[in-house]
C-alpha cells in the first residue's frame, strides 16, 4: 500500500516561530559519471541478516534509474536475488569475486574490494 502524502509541507500544520521557513524541495539526483570514474566499493556483510551473507556495492554516483539498472545487471550475472536500497546495491550471497569480475569487464576501473 502506497503512502499518501497528507500535505506538501511534510506533515507541518502550523508553526509559531516567526523566522520559520519551509525547506526547499531540491532534486539531489546527480548526473551519472563515466564507469571508469565510479569509486565503487565491494563488501561482504552479515549484520542484521540472521547470519546470511550479502555482497554490498557502495559508492555509485548517478541517477536512481542507472543504479537500478546496474543492480539488475549484477544480480542477473551472479544468478541471485537482491535489491537496491538507499544508494547501495545488495546481491544475495558471497559474490564479491563475480561482482568484481563483471565490473572490471564493463569498464569500472576504481573498484575496491573491502
Amino acid at each position: 500500500m502506497a503512502k499518501k502524502k497528507i500535505n506538501p509541507f511534510g506533515g507541518l500544520v502550523y508553526s509559531t516561530d516567526p523566522g520559520f521557513k519551509l525547506p526547499d524541495e531540491t532534486n539531489d539526483e546527480q548526473e551519472t559519471i563515466a564507469p571508469a570514474q565510479q569509486p565503487l566499493k565491494i563488501k561482504l556483510d552479515t549484520k542484521h541478516r540472521a547470519g546470511k551473507a550479502v555482497t554490498l556495492v557502495e559508492g555509485f554516483v548517478g541517477t536512481n534509474n542507472d543504479l537500478e539498472n546496474l543492480g539488475k545487471q549484477l544480480k542477473s550475472f551472479c544468478g541471485t536475488g537482491g535489491s537496491v536500497k538507499e544508494g547501495i546495491i545488495i546481491v544475495q550471497g558471497d559474490n564479491r569475486d563475480k561482482v568484481l569480475q563483471w565490473l572490471l569487464k564493463n569498464g569500472y576501473k576504481l573498484v575496491k574490494k573491502v
